[in-house]
């Protein structure tokens, strides 16, 4: 291990060199927003004086610990609300123009870090000769409670602070990663989940165009974006429970962290998120993707076989349940529609047709969409779905939510990883694909490689989609049957 010093436009870093990567840690790209700066869109950093040490990851967004997190290795044991710091990993410090990967990570908009030793960029930065940055971002109800309706031009844009720090970060991309031995012209952002979800905002955000030529999307799409009348509830629901009236929001800025989580975490699963505000997001991702906003970027996009087994496998109201449970927690969930999609997706109302259910309707849709306003816009897109099942939990969890995350990282060696992966060596050649396509792609544009079959593009006609598993295939439409029947249920909820 050796020390290096590189020199940003806001000063002096000193990281370090391990096994022939270079790493920078705790690197901030915006003030603390702390105090008056709570709520409010991040600023740039001051400089500082003298050498900084980058060898250690800042602290992680506020945040609750959630059991599946948890179990997804993120460790919330150093929390502070200057939180806004981000990581390098470079082959070399030097006048090479590598590509750029920019990572976000996921979490519901209310979890997770870019310092995850999933997220290492080791891998990334020796065998593919890439940068790469991970980056931290407002989380929750400091990041995505939307005041503007009721605070006024003072607020306008605290609904879409977290995203506001994406684009932060990726302005202190263009500004310094040349000194790192990144091309600041050939950026790829990518993302899982809430993250991947912020990739499809991003595809629509003002402020972020022209800073990324490439994204990759990975179980997530650009369909969630609230909008302003529906976030405004969220808000003023919570300055309810938090007794804050609305005319003295200045409160907020001095409440303990801990008492806003605390009133945030009352509130159902994704009420915070990206909104359409009318100045930072004026339109939706959909209608501004549809005008031609993300026209030059290629993407890769996709999402995995059995994404919401993990959300139920330890569900304690699906143990057990029995047919009238069963049935009570399909109308509990989808209400008035469950008589549309009981027609569309025939047989009994069990874990297994509620898990397919909402594996389209909260990811495997919305990539489709995405593709396919993408497609039409001329912009090159690849589609893919990860197939490889894990064999932990009896193999109930299957190709479940964000197991793809260490084969794209190439990080399965990384601690507690086969608690979700298991130990087989045969989990390596699927890695070994993803690893390289996601490579080629922020290299190039491309995903193929040697160790794939021919991959084509994505087009509506034969709809081709790369399946990644021990013998990964190109397969046209794998969803069709599904892709159809969710279509029509899609016009009738839309009429």
């Amino acid at each position: 291990m050796s020390k290096t010093i590189i020199e940003t436009v806001y000063g002096k870093l000193q990281g370090e060199q391990v096994d022939g990567v270079f790493t920078w840690k705790g690197v901030p790209f915006a003030k603390p927003p702390v105090g008056s700066l709570r709520f409010r869109a991040p600023e740039r950093p001051d400089a500082w004086e003298g050498v900084r040490d980058a060898t250690q990851f800042s602290p992680v967004a506020p945040q609750t610990q959630r059991e599946i997190m948890e179990f997804f290795g993120n460790d919330v044991s150093n929390v502070n609300e200057d939180c806004l710091y981000l990581n390098v990993w470079s082959p070399g410090a030097d006048d090479k123009k590598r590509p750029v990967m920019v990572w976000i990570h996921g979490g519901a908009f209310v979890s997770g870090s870019g310092s995850s030793h999933w997220y290492d960029g080791s891998s990334f930065a020796a065998q593919g000769d890439v940068v790469v940055v991970t980056i931290n971002y407002r989380l929750g109800v400091l990041g995505f409670l939307h005041l503007a309706e009721i605070g006024g031009e003072e607020y306008a844009t605290s609904g879409n602070c977290g995203i506001l720090d994406q684009v932060a970060a990726l302005n202190w991309v263009q500004e310094n990663i040349a000194a790192f031995g990144g091309d600041p012209n050939n950026v790829t952002i990518f993302g899982e989940s809430a993250g991947a979800m912020s990739v499809g905002v991003l595809l629509g955000f003002p402020s972020a165009q022209g800073l990324f030529q490439k994204a990759i999307l990975q179980s997530g799409a650009a369909a969630n974006a609230h909008s302003s009348a529906t976030a405004t509830k969220v808000a003023s629901h919570l300055l309810a429970a938090l007794q804050v009236e609305p005319t003295n929001l200045a409160k907020l800025e001095e409440m303990p962290v801990d008492q806003l989580l605390k009133a945030a975490d009352l509130l159902p699963a994704m009420s915070l998120g990206p909104v359409v505000d009318g100045v930072s997001l004026p339109k939706h991702p959909h209608e501004a993707i549809a005008g031609g906003s993300a026209k030059d970027v290629a993407i890769l996009i996709g999402t995995n076989k059995d994404e919401f087994n993990i959300f139920t496998v330890f569900d304690t109201e699906w143990k057990d349940a029995d047919e009238a449970k069963a049935k009570e927690l399909f109308e509990k969930t989808f209400g008035p529609l469950l008589p549309l999609l009981s027609n569309q997706f025939r047989g009994p109302l069990n874990q297994e047709l509620f898990n397919k259910l909402l594996t389209i309707h909260i990811f495997t849709y919305p990539a489709q969409k995405l593709a396919e306003l993408q497609v039409n816009q001329g912009a090159p897109v690849w589609m893919y779905r990860f197939d490889w099942e894990t064999p932990v939990f009896d193999g109930a969890l299957k190709a479940t939510h964000a197991l793809e995350i260490p084969f794209v990282w190439n990080t399965l060696d990384k601690p507690k990883t086969t608690n979700f992966t298991g130990s087989s060596p045969e989990r390596k050649l699927v890695s070994v694909q993803m690893h390289q396509a996601w490579i080629n792609f922020a290299r190039n544009s491309n995903p193929n490689t040697d160790d794939l079959p021919l991959w084509p593009k994505y087009d509506l006609n034969f709809r081709p989609t790369m399946i990644f598993n021990l013998e990964s295939e190109v397969v046209n439409d794998p969803n069709r049957e599904e892709r159809l029947k969710w279509e029509q249920a899609a016009m009738v909820m839309k009429a």
